[in-house]
């Protein structure tokens, strides 16, 4: 194959894997593997002097799959950065500049435009050139004002992400493998891409905006620092941010290198950018195929290879399939010590070309500097072993072929199996629910895996297994004192919350609170436990629908057993029912707003203020007794309307004062 030719193939390769990546559920190849494919079509481009015009290297990535109606042309194009994973060539392209070095978050971009002081448009980045308009999710996406300070034109452009604990979340939620994503980018482009009429599912999945450009403003601002203070002072959220120079950039991105490789970062990063202060010199400069040559230089990890050979499968039973994980003998990878990495499923093995434990030569590598994954495998001319048992309940496995994709995973047979059900384990230790930190999807599965967990009253068992637990990776006696910590202060819980986490359909946080208010604690369990329920139907609210789903769950022996098996376990706040709760809030409506310092969060606030009989609402109106707010002479819409209402104001040390703790 000659040099054109294999631009051709690589050109097609690319370009299949990037649609995939853009707008699918499933990655055709790993980021490791598209950017090797990437630097060798960039090489021969440079050699053979041939550019194609459907080529990566001069577009700026597959379009987004939204309605072609909304499609429009953006005011200012929005290009995309050169790369490189030398610092040597980006001290060469800074030259004696001042720089900025920021994150690179692995989102999708979106371009704000606000006008009069409002904001008046939001589209996608799309090609750079076109994107969509989707202003109708404005009240829906986290991370930036509706309304700001500056009255002229203003145009800012940052990266929309959802972090790995809640795109965990939400994956596992999802009930059909088929519809999972692949990863948050994916997710988030997928979230944004929904019709107008999905909304509400926007909100529910945290997509949050942050800005990295402010791309005009009639206000003379031309430092990037200066730029940047100037839209975090106007409430948007901003990406982090370190002013450095040539001399200083290689000390400057070890530093932040280190954070990535720490594994602390729940927002997904795929390399810095680095930025010139000079905002005038940084508009100059060509534009070569879809880089603006002064525009900002991304600087990307160089992932680091290790050889190794695989140990043996660890088939782990999940939400909705049986997941592969390779074990293998111990190598060093970015300062730390790896010995696991996902294989995803069947196909993925398949792919790698996996083989016979003990016979299967691996490559490994830390994807982004963060997570452990197999990118070659040579099995020596062996076959890998598909368990025919759940490694959890022991039932029958099937293989199951995806119809969309194509994709085969393997499948526990058995619909009640615990695993399958981690979706309302992840529900029960929820903030919302028993507030249980340390308990994450991965660590539940992990304990469900080794049979530590089979039903929710077993989480407050798990100090029974902790001379194993303290020997899982991950683990230690720090990591299981901070658990058992969290596990006991659940012990006790507002009766809403304890609902809430027992996952009865269609009763959510709201439904339970108005279900303990109408009854009080020890009625509303009373007659849940009794025999000859009658519904629920009476409370405001709840109707024929819910009281049925009540009736039902409770009505399923293993529902009731677990219910007197809890109740035998933690210790509910005695809240008493409409009427008579004579507590120190009650009657009282209140706005908590801002930081809390004598309360755990404004949660536990809302939850202090509920237990006295006191109401808690979102917003201020004619009807809120007291605005709770540890800054009186803040000039927030909430404060400033309170004013205005004749609503008093008061610190948090003052609520105390007058209704205790």
């Amino acid at each position: 194959m000659d040099k054109i030719e294999r631009i051709k193939e690589l050109i097609a390769i690319l370009n299949k894997a990037s649609d995939a990546y853009y707008n699918d559920r499933d990655e055709i190849m790993s980021n490791y593997e598209w950017d090797e494919m990437y630097d060798e079509l960039t090489r021969l481009e440079a050699e053979t002097g041939y550019i194609d015009p459907d080529s990566p290297t001069v577009k700026t990535g597959a379009e987004e799959t939204t309605p072609a109606a909304n499609r429009e042309t953006h005011e200012y194009p929005a290009l995309s950065l050169a790369k490189s994973k030398d610092v040597n060539v980006i001290r060469k392209w800074a030259g004696d500049r001042a720089l900025w070095l920021s994150w690179k978050m692995d989102g999708l971009t979106l371009v704000l435009t606000y006008d009069n002081g409002k904001l008046s448009k939001i589209m996608t980045r799309g090609n750079g050139t076109t994107g969509s308009n989707i202003t109708y999710f404005a009240d829906y996406i986290k991370g930036f004002p509706k309304e700001i300070a500056d009255k002229g034109h203003l145009v800012v452009r940052g990266e929309a992400v959802i972090s790995y604990t809640d795109f965990n979340t939400i994956n596992s939620m999802i009930d059909n493998p088929d519809e999972q994503y692949a990863n948050p980018r994916n997710l988030v482009s997928g979230t944004l891409g929904l019709d107008v009429s999905r909304a509400a599912e926007v909100a529910e999945r945290c997509v949050t905006f942050n800005a990295f450009t402010l791309v005009h403003t009639d206000e003379e601002i031309l430092s990037w620092g200066k730029r940047m203070d100037y839209l975090a002072g106007m409430g948007f959220n901003v990406v982090e941010r370190e002013a450095t120079d040539s001399d200083r950039l290689q000390e400057t991105i070890d530093k932040w290198t280190a954070v990535v490789r720490s594994g602390k970062m729940d927002i997904p990063v795929d390399g810095l950018v680095v930025t010139f202060d000079d905002t005038e010199y940084a508009s100059t400069g060509s534009v070569t195929g879809h880089h603006a040559t002064n525009a900002g230089m991304a600087f990307k990890w160089q992932d680091t290879e290790a050889e190794t050979t695989l140990d043996h499968i660890e088939w782990s039973c999940a939400a909705f399939a049986i997941s592969p994980v390779a074990v293998f003998d111990p190598v060093s990878l970015e300062g730390t010590t790896v010995t696991r990495a996902s294989l995803c499923n069947i196909s993925e093995m398949k792919r790698l070309g996996i083989g016979a434990d003990r016979a299967t030569s691996l490559t490994v590598i830390k994807s982004n500097m963060i997570i452990p994954k197999c990118v070659r495998a040579d099995a020596h001319g062996t076959v890998f072993t598909i368990p025919d048992v759940c490694p959890v309940c022991k039932s029958p496995t099937e293989i199951v072929v995806s119809e969309k994709t194509g994709t085969e995973t393997l499948h526990c047979t058995n619909p009640d199996c615990t695993a399958k059900h981690i979706q309302k384990y992840t529900r029960f230790v929820s903030k919302t629910g028993m507030d249980i930190d340390g308990l994450s999807i991965k660590t539940l599965m992990r304990f469900i895996n080794e049979g530590y967990i089979s039903d929710f009253a077993d989480i407050y068992g798990i100090g029974e297994y902790k001379d194993r637990i303290i020997e899982l990776d991950g683990f230690g006696e720090k990591s299981f004192a901070n658990l058992m910590v969290s596990v006991d202060k659940a012990r006790k819980k507002h009766p809403a919350n304890f609902i809430y986490a027992l996952c009865i359909p269609m009763i959510g946080l709201d439904a339970a609170k108005k279900l303990i208010a109408y009854y009080g604690t020890k009625a509303f369990f009373d007659k849940l436990r009794d025999s000859s329920n009658t519904g629920f139907e009476e409370v405001d609210g709840i109707g024929t629908e819910r009281s049925n789903a009540i009736i039902a769950w409770i009505s399923e022996p293993k529902n009731a057993a677990l219910l007197n098996k809890l109740l035998s376990i933690v210790t509910l706040d005695d809240i008493a029912k409409a009427g008579e709760n004579n507590g120190t809030c009650a009657g009282k409506t209140f706005v908590i707003t801002g930081d809390v310092h004598n309360f755990k969060n404004r949660d536990e606030f809302k939850a202090y203020v509920e237990a006295q009989g006191g109401h808690v609402a979102g917003s201020v109106s004619g009807k809120t007794d007291y605005l709770v707010n540890n800054d009186i002479n803040s000039t927030s819409s909430k404060n400033t309307k309170a004013k205005s209402l004749g609503v008093e104001i008061i610190t948090e040390d003052t609520f105390i004062d007058m209704f205790g703790r």
